[in-house]
């Protein structure tokens, strides 16, 4: 079982005590750039009982705003594979957004590879394949520029970019993560041997349908591709929709229902 170091928390963010959450599969979820693992309680409550939602909490934010967050994708893959030692005790599926599917899919990559097991199944939101390089500069724009960015995608920081106040403690880690991701280059070499699915909206500005595509080179497994309406951030609209949708990978995978 999960042990209550606090190192460990730090990391994991649980949205019910354990004590509700009888063995089962666990969810484990990635949040985009500038995210915190609390963008990922809506799911918590469209999945009820379905499964126990964990979310990554990443420095650099919220409780952990005074660490520095890193700017190196390899830095948070490192970190969350680390901790997530104590956490895959029973099944467990990836689930990550953005930049969180990113992460998701190398820490699913390290685990098959370091330990020959890995997530019952990867979920990829809004985001472009691995292998599909496309050359982006938004962590190089001056801040009203970056803000620009997240307002254009319609993130969920953006209303909080309002705020001065918000605005300067926000701002560092949503650089740091811009910078991450758009400086990661995937390597080649072995894929992952789960399923993957990935999940797209329509109007994504940031993610075609070809590049939502490609994921299919990156598993060995069964790939599903599913979208939705919306734009980058379509989750936000339509999170009981997600969760069903969620909730569907979860028994393609193979998880025991709770």
């Amino acid at each position: 079982m999960p042990s209550t170091d606090t190192h460990t928390d730090l990391w994991i963010r649980r949205f019910a005590p354990a004590s509700a959450t009888p063995p089962g599969v666990r969810l484990i979820c990635f949040p985009h750039a500038g995210g915190s693992a609390s963008f990922y309680h809506p799911l918590h409550r469209a999945l009820g009982s379905t499964a126990e939602v964990l979310g990554v909490q990443y420095p650099g934010r919220q409780e952990r705003r005074a660490e520095v967050p890193p700017a190196d994708l390899a830095v948070l893959v490192d970190g969350v594979r680390k901790e997530l030692e104590e956490w895959t005790d029973q099944p467990y599926v990836f689930f990550g957004h953005s930049m969180g599917a990113v992460i998701a899919y190398e820490v699913a990559r390290r685990l098959e590879q370091e330990t020959g097991a890995g997530p019952l199944g990867l979920i990829a939101s809004g985001r472009r394949a691995p292998g599909v390089l496309v050359e982006e500069t938004v962590h190089l724009r001056d801040d009203s520029g970056l803000v620009a960015e997240v307002r254009a995608l319609s993130g969920t920081a953006a209303s909080l970019l309002d705020d001065a106040e918000v605005r300067e403690m926000i701002l560092p880690s949503l650089r740091a993560d811009y910078t991450a991701v758009e400086t990661y280059r995937h390597v080649p070499g072995r894929e992952l041997g789960c399923p993957v699915t990935v999940m797209v909206g329509d109007a994504d500005p940031r993610v075609d349908a070809d590049h939502a595509r490609a994921w299919s080179q990156h598993t060995t497994g069964a790939f599903t591709l599913r979208t939705f309406p919306g734009g980058h951030f379509y989750l936000g609209d339509q999170w009981p929709a997600v969760g069903a949708a969620v909730s569907a990978c979860l028994t393609a995978f193979g998880a025991e229902p709770r």
